[in-house]
């Protein structure tokens, strides 16, 4: 789990008398975790409008850069929300100003590897300075992921926003690498942390719903202020039940497995790393992906894809489903076959659909989500059903 070594170092007297705060049962999202997410969803058209622009190997890899810092302010925000009692004033300024410090990120994302490197670099370092100073009275929260954020993956960011040429993207790329280590060097010490299971399947689920938005506005966007024909129409629907899809393979089984398994596996916080900060990484860039590769297709319905759009839009979908086998292995030591084989039906059939038209490539990829939500709602019915 990331950022949960804050409290490693508690009293268990003060955890005792946290739990106390909090009325002993679940922990609910509050008010303003829910509007510093609205930070992100301007953050993800930002990421998402970036990987539009430059959606080839490298700007794919620009964009996961830059997505990295952002993604891992708003983990350390849910872990610290989720330790913590955030419904307090100065709880709240805190959440409210690590969200400027994001702000500022997402305003400098167009031209992060441009003049706004700076902006960029600065926006996140005070964030992180932010974040660890709500949790500073915590007993060793220098030694753990909120204080690599301080004193290495922050000075890191800034110190890239303030050179040019590859070294830029090097030294930011360093500083997530270290970010997304820290969880797994401090992981004795995470082992310590008491948290509220309930609380984060929730946030992250949110999350993923905040991508699953930019893939509506990737839907509209491109067609909003054109004059509509039928094949444009054609193409909206056929990628809504894409999008559709999508939510039903995360919302439909997969994030009540996720909670169960967080709440009663004995290696929760293990779970919490893997599957939650790292899986959703994962899951949540495939969605990205997907969305930018409807911005590319559903305005020309009748043109054929080129490779970079059919990678965004194929590949995004493959990244999401491999994301799962993943996430199952992690939760109860199997994989997930039928979604696994769906991954690779997906990578096969791109080759195949590449000079088809934008429609009939959207089409088939329907195709293939319908199919395997179909046949995993069936699977679960007869599971379900009484033996004789």
């Amino acid at each position: 789990m990331s950022e949960q070594t804050v409290a490693a170092g508690q009293p268990a007297g003060a955890q005792e008398q946290e739990r106390e705060r909090d009325g002993g049962g679940e922990k609910r999202v509050t008010w303003a975790e829910l509007y510093f997410d609205l930070v992100l969803v301007f953050a993800i058209t930002q990421v998402s409008g970036l990987l539009h622009h430059h959606h080839g190997w490298a700007g794919a890899g620009q964009a996961l850069v830059v997505f990295v810092p952002l993604y891992w302010c708003w983990v350390g925000t849910t872990v610290q929300a989720n330790i913590q009692d955030v419904d307090r004033p100065r709880a709240r300024l805190g959440i409210f100003a690590v969200g400027l410090g994001g702000l500022f990120m997402a305003l400098a994302v167009p031209g992060a590897y441009g003049g706004r490197g700076l902006l960029f670099g600065a926006g996140y370092w005070l964030s992180r300075l932010v974040l660890f100073a709500l949790v500073s009275g915590i007993r060793g929260a220098w030694r753990g992921p909120y204080g690599v954020g301080v004193l290495v993956s922050g000075p890191l960011l800034v110190a890239g926003g303030l050179l040019d040429g590859p070294l830029r993207p090097s030294l930011w790329a360093l500083a997530g690498l270290c970010d997304l280590a820290a969880p797994l060097a401090f992981r004795r010490r995470l082992a310590k942390v008491h948290y509220h299971p309930a609380h984060l399947p929730e946030r992250f689920g949110l999350f993923l719903l905040v991508a699953l938005g930019e893939s509506i506005v990737g839907i509209g966007g491109p067609v909003a202020g054109s004059p509509l024909h039928p094949a444009q129409l054609v193409s909206v629907a056929v990628a809504f039940v894409i999008s559709c899809g999508l939510w039903w393979l995360y919302f439909g089984y997969a994030s009540d497995a996720m909670r169960f398994a967080l709440e009663t596996s004995p290696r929760r916080r293990d779970l919490i790393r893997w599957v939650f900060s790292y899986g959703h990484l994962a899951l949540i860039a495939g969605v990205i992906a997907v969305a930018v590769g409807f911005g590319e297709t559903v305005a020309e319905p009748g043109r054929a894809l080129g490779a970079g759009p059919l990678a965004l839009l194929y590949g995004g979908c493959a990244l999401y489903l491999l994301s799962f086998g993943y996430t199952r292995k992690m939760m109860f030591g199997v994989v997930s076959p039928t979604r696994l084989a769906a991954a690779a039906l997906v990578l096969l059939l791109m080759p195949l659909v590449v000079r088809l038209p934008a429609l009939a490539a959207l089409t088939v990829l329907a195709g293939v989500l319908v199919g395997l939500n179909g046949w995993e709602h069936l699977r679960v019915r007869r599971a379900q059903q009484p033996t004789s």
